[in-house]
């Protein structure tokens, strides 16, 4: 059993400079954690079984929340296969084996809802893992955080290491990717509408009918530091919203949000990815968490950050 989390815990945040990490040290640092230890990837490769293995001995932390990946949205899932594949299935390895072997009390690893099937069933339960085929857009990634959840699933059973891996919707924030080559849906029609400015119009991928459920990465954050104070928590649990809108209705909402008086124009050339994605959030429902933070106020605050942060956002 690990000891509970507290001001005095030694937690490592792995991938701290990310969307996710950056929003697990802010959250910490709300609960006293000011302090958690991080490593800059120039410092540490978690790819380097080796490097990894020795920092964690040496620092030997508590706590580990594991949100270092390599991430991106439908055009580099695509033309990235390989990259998302190795560098994700290296990380989880490395970082797993190496807290067993250092006897790290608790591990939270940030999954995705891409491990589900492509067709499952509305909404997605935990059980609908592993039981139908993957969206082709994005299966190296899914298959990299499958392997992630399994591994922690077999290091809790065989060596008795406290692991959790939470499944969230997709993320957005402030500190999000605006590159329009790298980013996701939201953070790229928050770029494209802020460009296009009034009377211009913003070009988006596929149909608009796709329905998709975001989730305030604040709220992510909120969440996984509820689930490391819970000594009963472990194994796979989704994170959501458990509401739902569509690729049109997310894009009129940016619209009005940046840039009222520009227009939209579909190019269904492009592909829509996954139909559905709408989570089942029962489980940490019933633990007592819900997502705080509604779509339309989620949005204007990242708005707000883009503005704000012009040459970190615009990459």
């Amino acid at each position: 059993m690990s000891p509970p989390l507290s001001a005095s815990s030694r937690v490592w945040v792995a991938g701290h400079s990310g969307l996710a990490g950056s929003a697990i040290v802010r959250r910490l640092a709300a609960d006293g954690i000011t302090q958690p230890l991080v490593a800059s990837h120039k410092k540490l490769d978690l790819r380097d079984q080796s490097s990894t293995r020795a920092w964690i001995a040496r620092h030997r932390p508590e706590f580990v929340f594991l949100a270092a990946a390599t991430v991106g949205g439908i055009l580099d899932n695509s033309s990235r296969p390989a990259d998302f594949l190795y560098d994700n299935l290296m990380i989880a390895a490395n970082v797993l084996e190496a807290c067993a072997t250092s006897g790290v009390g608790k591990v939270l690893v940030l999954g995705s809802s891409c491990i589900y099937p492509r067709d499952a069933a509305q909404p997605i339960r935990e059980e609908a893992l592993l039981t139908g085929a993957l969206e082709p857009s994005n299966e190296a990634y899914a298959i990299a955080k499958i392997v992630a959840l399994k591994l922690g699933e077999a290091y809790r059973r065989q060596r008795g290491m406290h692991v959790i891996s939470a499944m969230p919707s997709n993320l957005y924030g402030p500190g999000d990717n605006f590159d329009l080559e790298k980013s996701h849906v939201l953070p790229a029609l928050i770029r494209k509408f802020a460009e296009a400015g009034p009377g211009g119009t913003v070009t988006v991928w596929g149909s608009g009918k796709p329905r998709r459920e975001f989730l305030h990465v604040d709220d992510l954050a909120d969440a996984l530091v509820f689930l490391a104070k819970r000594p009963e928590a472990g194994g796979m649990v989704n994170v959501g919203t458990g509401t739902d809108v569509t690729i049109a209705e997310l894009a009129e909402l940016v619209k009005t949000i940046v840039a009222p008086a520009a227009k939209i124009a579909w190019d269904s050339s492009k592909p829509d990815g996954t139909p559905r994605k709408l989570l089942d959030v029962s489980r940490m429902t019933a633990m007592g968490w819900k997502a705080r933070i509604g779509l339309e106020e989620g949005i204007r605050s990242t708005w707000e950050w883009y503005r704000a942060n012009p040459g970190t956002a615009r990459k």
